[in-house]
C-alpha cells in the first residue's frame, strides 16, 4: 500500500498549489517547508487561526502570520485552502470493524425494513453453502420500519438450516434464527444471562431476540472468529479508511472484540497502520493483570479500561432515574460499585484512564457521586472518562465540573442525528432538553470530545467526522427534525472536540493541534466549512491528509 489515492475532485472545492515536489509525497521530508497562506484552525480554540505554518521532521516548528515566516525556507501555498488540524475519533471500535468484515451491512439509509434486512442477508457469500456456515449483519435500527422489527421467524426466512445472527446498531443487542438458537442450546426453559434477557412471545417461547451484550454474547460466541493474520490484514486495509476521513488519532474504547487487541494492532502497525491508538480493554470481574511498561510505550498502547454501567436507550436499558414512558422500567445497571472502585484503582496503579459507560442519567449521576471525591492520577487529563453520556441534567454537570476528581466526557451528535426517533419514544419532553447537551460540555467542562463510536451507530457514515460536525452545529436529525437548538455548537466549537480538546480527554499528547512541537498531522477538506451554509456542512470531504509531514491521502487528480 503507497498510502495515497488520487481521484476526481469536486465543483467548487478548495485547491490549494501543493506541488509534486511538496513535503511527504514520497518519503519523510529533507529540511523544513513553510506551508502559507492559509486558513489554519489550529485546534487550541474554536476561534485560533493562523496563515503559516513550518514543518520539519514531521513535526510543526513554527506558526504565524505570513510575513513573519522565517526566511530561506521553501515555501508551499496553500492557496487561501482551510487547514485543520489531523482529526482525533477518541471513542470507535477498529477491532469491531475488522471482526464484522464479512458481516452484511445493515445500516439505515440503504436498510430501512426488515423485508430489506432478510434480502440483504440472503446475498450473504455464505448463503446456501455449508450448513454449518454463519450468515452473519450488522448494523439495522428498526424504530421506524413499516414491517416491524427482525425476529427469528423472519431470519428462519432467510435460511432454516444455516444459523443467522444480526446485531443492531448500538452493539448492544441483537437477533438470531432458530438454527442458532438450537446451537447456543437456547429454549423456552433458559434462564435470562445476569446483565441481559432473551425476548419472549405472549406464549413464553424465545423471539430470537437478544438484549445486551451477555444475552447476544451467549450466541456470538459460537461465530468462528478470523485467524489472527486474517485480523491484522483487515486492520492493515482499515488505515486507508481512516486517513481518508482525516483520522490521524483513535481511541479502541473496547479491545476485547478480539483476542490480544494490543497485540493484533502492534503488528497491524509494522504491515501499514499509522493512526496513533489507545486500546481500552474491558474490565474483568476477577481484575485484569498489571500492566508494562511496554504496555503503555510506543504508537499502540492500553490506555486504559472499560466498564459498561448501563445499556443504550434505543432498547431501553439505559439507566434512568425516572421510568420509561408508559413503563414502570428504569432500564439496567451492569456493574457493581466493587468493581468501579476495584478499575480505579488498578488504573490508577498502573497510571492510565478508567471508561465508564453511562448513558442514563442515574448511571451517569452515580459515577459522579461515587467517583466525584477521590484524588484523581492523569495530571493533566482526565482519569475517569464517561462513555456517551446521553442524558445529564445541569445539578450533575455542575457537580462533574467542580469535583476533585478530574473527570472528561466522550458524547456523540450522530447517535441523534441517526436515531432521533428512538430517543423520542424513550425519553420525556423535558428529559429531551438535555439529551447529548454538547454546548454545555463546552462550556463547562474542561474536558470534552466528539467521537462516532463507529461502527456501532446506527447510520452508514458513522465515522464521517463532518457528519456529527453538521449533526452538532445544526442539532437536526437526517429526516430535518429538531432535537434542541440551544445546545447547538459552533464549527469551530465542534471542530475543537475532535482535536485540541479531544486530545487532552484521550491523552494523545502531540495530536489534534497545530503548533510547535506537535505532530505534523494535518487535513484540508475540500470546502472552507467556517464559511459554507450549514446546510452544506455535512457533505464536506478530506481532500488531503498529512500524517506527519507525509502526504498520504490524495483525493484530487494530478
Amino acid at each position: 500500500m503507497n498510502g495515497t489515492d488520487s481521484t476526481a475532485g469536486t465543483p467548487g472545492e478548495q485547491r490549494p498549489d501543493l506541488p509534486d515536489s511538496a513535503p511527504g509525497a514520497a518519503a519523510e521530508p529533507p529540511g523544513a517547508r513553510a506551508f502559507v497562506n492559509g486558513k489554519v484552525f489550529t485546534g487550541t480554540g474554536p476561534e485560533d487561526f493562523v496563515s503559516a505554518f513550518v514543518v520539519e521532521d514531521g513535526h510543526f516548528t513554527w506558526t504565524g502570520p505570513d510575513e513573519e515566516v522565517p526566511a530561506g525556507l521553501p515555501r508551499t501555498d496553500l492557496g487561501g485552502a482551510t487547514v485543520l488540524p489531523g482529526l482525533l475519533d477518541v471513542h470507535t471500535h477498529p477491532m469491531f470493524m475488522a471482526v464484522l468484515a464479512d458481516s452484511v451491512p445493515l445500516l439505515p439509509p440503504t436498510v430501512g425494513s426488515c423485508a430489506d434486512l432478510v434480502a440483504a442477508l440472503r446475498a450473504h457469500p455464505a448463503a446456501g453453502t455449508d450448513p454449518e456456515a454463519w450468515i452473519t449483519g450488522f448494523g439495522y435500527a428498526e424504530t421506524r420500519w413499516p414491517d416491524g422489527p427482525p425476529t427469528r421467524r423472519a431470519l428462519d426466512a432467510v435460511s432454516a438450516d444455516q444459523p443467522v445472527l444480526v446485531r443492531r446498531a448500538d452493539g448492544h443487542s441483537g437477533v438470531c434464527n432458530s438454527a442458532a438458537l438450537r446451537l447456543a442450546g437456547l429454549d423456552r426453559n433458559s434462564p435470562d444471562p445476569e446483565h441481559g434477557h432473551y425476548g419472549r412471545d405472549a406464549g413464553g417461547e424465545l423471539t430470537g431476540e437478544l438484549v445486551e451484550l451477555a444475552a447476544v454474547e451467549s450466541v456470538a460466541r459460537l461465530v468462528p472468529e478470523p485467524d489472527r493474520a486474517e485480523m491484522v490484514r483487515r486492520l492493515v486495509a482499515l488505515d486507508r479508511h481512516f486517513l481518508a476521513q482525516g483520522i490521524v488519532g483513535l481511541v479502541e474504547c473496547f479491545g476485547d472484540f478480539a483476542d490480544d487487541a494490543l497485540g493484533l494492532l502492534r503488528e497491524a502497525r509494522q504491515q501499514g497502520w499509522r493512526p496513533r491508538t489507545g486500546v481500552f480493554l474491558g474490565w474483568q470481574p476477577g481484575g485484569l493483570p498489571e500492566l508494562t511498561a511496554q504496555d503503555r510505550r510506543g504508537e499502540i498502547t492500553v490506555a486504559g479500561t472499560k466498564l459498561f454501567l448501563d445499556g443504550a436507550f434505543s432498547n431501553r436499558t439505559a439507566w434512568t432515574d425516572r421510568p420509561y414512558p408508559d413503563s414502570c422500567s428504569h432500564g439496567m445497571r451492569t456493574c457493581t460499585d466493587e468493581d468501579l472502585l476495584a478499575a480505579v484503582a488498578w488504573a490508577r496503579r498502573n497510571g492510565v484512564q478508567v471508561a465508564v459507560h453511562a448513558m442514563g442519567d442515574r448511571a451517569v449521576g452515580h459515577v459522579v457521586e461515587l467517583l466525584g471525591d477521590l484524588e484523581p492520577w492523569m495530571g493533566e487529563h482526565p482519569s475517569v472518562r464517561i462513555e456517551h453520556a446521553t442524558l445529564v441534567p445541569a445539578p450533575v454537570l455542575e457537580r462533574m465540573a467542580s469535583a476533585r476528581m478530574v473527570f472528561g466526557v466522550v458524547s456523540h451528535s450522530i447517535f441523534l442525528y441517526a436515531e432521533h426517533d428512538a430517543y423520542d419514544a424513550a425519553l420525556a419532553p423535558d428529559q429531551r432538553e438535555h439529551a447529548y447537551p454538547l454546548r454545555s460540555f463546552h462550556e463547562r467542562l474542561r474536558h470534552a470530545a466528539l467521537a462516532s463510536d463507529a461502527p456501532t451507530t446506527a447510520w452508514a457514515r458513522a465515522d464521517d467526522v463532518f457528519l456529527s460536525v453538521a449533526a452538532a452545529v445544526r442539532r437536526r436529525d437526517h429526516g430535518g427534525g429538531d432535537f434542541g437548538r440551544r445546545e447547538c455548537l459552533s464549527v469551530g466549537q465542534a471542530l475543537e472536540l475532535y482535536t485540541g480538546r479531544a486530545a487532552a480527554v484521550a491523552a494523545l499528547p502531540g495530536l489534534g493541534s497545530i503548533r510547535p512541537g506537535h505532530e505534523a498531522s494535518f487535513v484540508v477538506p475540500d470546502r472552507d466549512p467556517f464559511t459554507v451554509a450549514e446546510e452544506e456542512l455535512a457533505g464536506i470531504g478530506i481532500s488531503r491528509t498529512w500524517w506527519r509531514g507525509r502526504l498520504v491521502h490524495d483525493r484530487w487528480p494530478a
